[in-house]
């Protein structure tokens, strides 16, 4: 009789460090790469906390993010690695540190910038509060798994090293859409990138067209005919699948490519269908929005000769 396989380990990663040195913008990468993330967490509860998961041990459960820093409710670093080190033992848990450090000077620009005064020196210096920090803090330093120095970091050079070291988790494919908006009933509210058709020559003013949208052949056909057409598409087309793995390198999970004009019925819900087909061929899987196609074609909104 075969043994059944042993259950998944839930994932756990502790994520601490001086304050100043990136720890919420990490967090937010982690969440967007899939990581269920808790910011200041009392970390004296983390036994109760893993027990009480709905999910059963036999089910992969997503990784879990905890953040916490010297501000956390009964903070003691040597009480922290001592409960870290017991719940290590566990079979069921993988467990790793992330310390997150910057130099005293760095801090000290950072927090001169946002006018902010440090939690361990209200009345005093920052340097001071920092120094304490450092010293309070120091055995988690010396402990962790995993050290990220973000002294030289950008927010951008932060988030990348983050995707680098944890990004296995995010989703294997970018999500991409392209939709079609009419301006005349408003801005789309999310959109990476905006390109206005109103350029075109406008299928409305032909009474054939009128009823029909970008969708119909003899739509198709009248844009199509417009000198500007072929080359503007064109490079728009060639921009987007320039811009597509470079976002994907950015660790961006979601682009939004919308198609505007005056009604959101023609000349917009025709090159989101070209655009998306483009992306096909290219080995995309985009979906596609029509946000007004249903929308009826109206004087009042397209106007009249």
């Amino acid at each position: 009789m075969s043994e059944s396989p042993a259950p998944p380990r839930q994932r756990l990663l502790l994520v601490t460090g001086l304050l100043g040195a990136g720890k919420s913008t990490a967090l937010k990468v982690l969440e967007d790469l899939g990581w269920e993330v808790i910011d200041n967490f009392p970390i004296r509860l983390l036994g109760r906390l893993i027990d009480s998961a709905d999910a059963p041990a036999s089910e992969l459960r997503a990784p879990l993010a905890i953040g916490f820093d010297s501000r956390t409710r009964g903070f003691d670093p040597n009480k922290v690695i001592q409960q870290v080190k017991a719940l290590s033992r566990r079979e069921d848990l993988e467990i790793t540190t992330l310390f997150l450090d910057c130099a005293g000077r760095e801090l000290e620009r950072r927090y001169n910038e946002t006018r902010r005064r440090h939690p361990l020196a209200l009345d005093l210096p920052v340097a001071s509060g920092i120094a304490a920090e450092r010293e309070l803090i120091e055995p988690l330093r010396r402990w962790a798994d995993m050290v990220i120095s973000t002294t030289d970091f950008t927010s951008n050079d932060l988030q990348q090293a983050v995707r680098e070291r944890f990004g296995e988790t995010a989703p294997a494919e970018m999500t991409v859409s392209v939709s079609s908006f009419g301006f005349a009933r408003g801005m789309p509210p999310i959109a990476d990138l905006v390109f206005d058709m109103r350029f075109l020559d406008n299928p409305h003013w032909d009474p054939g067209l009128r009823e029909q949208t970008g969708r119909d052949q003899p739509v198709a056909d009248h844009i199509r005919q417009d000198p500007a057409w072929a080359e503007a598409f064109a490079r728009i087309r060639d921009l987007i699948l320039l811009l597509l793995p470079r976002y994907k390198a950015q660790g961006k999970a979601y682009v939004n490519v919308a198609f505007g004009c005056t009604g959101g019925r023609h000349r917009s819900v025709f090159t989101a269908e070209q655009l998306a087909a483009a992306l096909r061929e290219a080995g995309y899987a985009p979906s596609v929005l029509h946000r007004n196609l249903s929308a009826r074609a109206a004087d009042l909104i397209e106007g009249k000769h």
